[in-house]
């Protein structure tokens, strides 16, 4: 490990417990609240819960150890994937009639996949982001 990484480790633990923390914040309190009478406010929670889920799995990437080679971004690419088939699931589940009011067991499957695929995202971009800066250096 370098000096540098051994200097900025203490930051990546404190945006990991702060995108935690904001992302749990979100999804117990902001989005329960509005959830079902004003969609467009649960949307933007949603959407800012999951930002701050995906930074929080870019800053393990980065804590983890030194990639030895610059990683390729096909767990990216899948978990991108990922993300998008399930809100397309979930959009189509809606589209049908299965609203979460009437079915929500039928939601568990995109959440899952939202939730994964947000985490391969930020893991992925985090791992790529150590490489470059350690081959900047």
């Amino acid at each position: 490990m370098s000096a540098s990484n051994a200097d900025r480790r203490p930051l990546l633990f404190v945006l990991l417990a702060g995108a935690v923390l904001v992302t749990l914040g979100i999804h117990l309190s902001l989005v329960p609240r509005r959830y079902p009478d004003d969609v467009f406010s649960t949307g933007l929670a949603l959407v800012g819960g999951w930002l701050t889920y995906a930074l929080a799995f870019y800053a393990v990437g980065r804590i983890g150890p030194q990639p030895r080679e610059l990683p390729s971004m096909r767990v990216g690419d899948i978990g991108l994937a990922l993300f998008l088939l399930s809100v397309l699931l979930a959009a189509a589940l809606n589209a049908f009639g299965f609203t979460p009011e009437l079915l929500l067991e039928a939601y568990v499957l995109p959440a899952l996949g939202v939730y994964v695929g947000l985490a391969l995202l930020g893991w992925s971009i985090g791992r790529r982001t150590e490489a470059i800066n350690e081959i900047v250096r």
